[in-house]
């Protein structure tokens, strides 16, 4: 599908979705027990992929019109009876891979092209140090995975600069091992706040983990369950943050975004970056309502190490400010559902954007966003970036293959379109 962009003024007030990260977690350790049920969760591409692993291991996974209903296999999944598809969620891939490890035999992951690329090796090894067998069919670290346990836990050591999900597969699958798992960290942590996020959903469903000297640790034998029963899913600020964008760039009568209540989300940093650029946003947390107008930015400079789903939002601020925006620590932003330093680097340049890139930064200098014929790399952030600035682009914006926004957002035009802003579908 293509979606078409004009220069557009947006005004009204949305409800942000459900967290897509707080999802996938709430999903598998729903599995890991013996059920719960889960309020207004997000049901997207990604999401649905955790929920068919689930099934594989002999979970059972129902959709009502609230939430899921979520019937576990009690720490112990079954071997799958065929291969694992995760679709194009490196989440599911990444977690579910761990939890592979606990069965009593063989399974296969898969997923499409490019989940295919992405790095899984350190996990591999991981679970190669627990007892486990892991291997890559094609001997590069990614997928196909081939994965045979069980593993009964131990101590794992393993870079913390790749992906933060390593962390957070080992801490849920830990927990349901006879000796838990102690994860010493050999390098700096990246993307942070996603293991605290973790760390608070295993919290709510009574699983106890810990911050060590050299890492993180899970004791094992424990119980997944949820307080009565139930748990409810916040709402995600990686998508508000392209509705503060939309704000702060294309409303001057303001727009009211709902569900944003505070949390362990590193992304709830959007806010204070945008003070910091000079927007006009104010953020009643107890009452979870973010307001945001449109408003003359200044370029600043980001570290996005702990925050890297916000670099594209930050582009493209980036590019509506006045001055320079240099947005830093992004290297591991490379190893996504694409490279999304290059995407956005190419991205505004074919709007006119002066960008340069580098291995690990991004310097975009402000100036007239010109709309153009953009490809969306099948990458759900990108997308709904490049939507935001054609609403401030002189001309008309078309993005290709935007159906891709089902995975984290899968109503996104539609939420567009109701705040007033010139949508078109092809």
């Amino acid at each position: 599908m293509d979606v078409t962009i004009g220069r557009s003024s947006l005004a009204g007030g949305a409800r942000a979705p459900a967290s897509k990260s707080y999802t996938h977690r709430a999903i598998l350790a729903a599995g890991y027990g013996e059920g719960a049920y889960l309020n207004t969760p997000l049901v997207s591409a990604d999401t649905r992929a955790t929920m068919r692993a689930v099934d594989d291991f002999d979970g059972d996974v129902v959709e009502d019109d609230e939430g899921l209903t979520v019937d576990g296999f009690a720490g112990r999944p079954a071997v799958p009876g065929d291969v694992i598809d995760c679709a194009n969620s490196g989440t599911t891939m990444r977690l579910v891979t761990a939890t592979a490890a606990l069965a009593d035999g063989t399974s296969v992951l898969t997923g499409d092209r490019s989940l295919r690329s992405r790095p899984q090796g350190p996990l591999l090894d991981a679970i190669e140090q627990l007892g486990g067998q892991a291997r890559s069919t094609r001997g590069n670290g990614q997928a196909p995975l081939v994965i045979d346990g069980p593993i009964h836990g131990g101590t794992v050591s393993i870079p913390g600069d790749v992906s933060s999900q390593y962390v957070t597969a080992l801490l849920m699958a830990g927990a349901v091992t006879d000796e838990g798992i102690a994860i010493d960290l050999e390098t700096e942590l990246k993307s942070a706040p996603y293991v605290e996020i973790t760390r608070e959903v295993l919290d709510a469903f009574g699983v106890e983990t810990e911050r060590t000297g050299s890492g993180f640790a899970v004791e094992g034998r424990q119980f997944y369950e949820p307080t009565d029963g139930e748990y409810s899913v916040p709402g995600d600020f990686s998508s508000i943050s392209y509705l503060v964008a939309g704000g702060v760039m294309a409303s001057e009568a303001g727009l009211t975004i709902r569900r944003a209540y505070p949390g362990a989300q590193g992304d709830t940093a959007i806010v204070e970056i945008v003070q910091r650029m000079g927007g006009a946003i104010d953020w009643d947390r107890t009452n979870g309502v973010i307001t945001a107008s449109k408003s003359t930015l200044e370029g600043v400079t980001v570290d996005v190490g702990d925050t890297p789903d916000l670099l594209p939002t930050i582009a493209v601020l980036g590019a509506a400010a006045d001055g320079e925006t240099r947005i830093t620590n992004c290297e591991h932003v490379r190893y996504k559902e694409t490279d999304r330093v290059a995407a956005m680097a190419d991205s505004l340049d074919s709007m006119g954007i002066e960008v340069t890139e580098e291995p690990d930064a991004l310097t975009v200098q402000g100036g007239q966003l010109s709309g153009t014929a953009l490809d969306g790399r099948d990458d759900h952030r990108i997308i709904m970036a490049l939507a935001v600035a054609g609403l401030a682009a002189e001309g008309r914006t078309t993005i290709r293959g935007a159906e891709h926004v089902d995975v984290s957002f899968p109503d996104f035009f539609d939420v567009l379109y109701e705040l007033g802003a010139d949508v078109s579908r092809d």
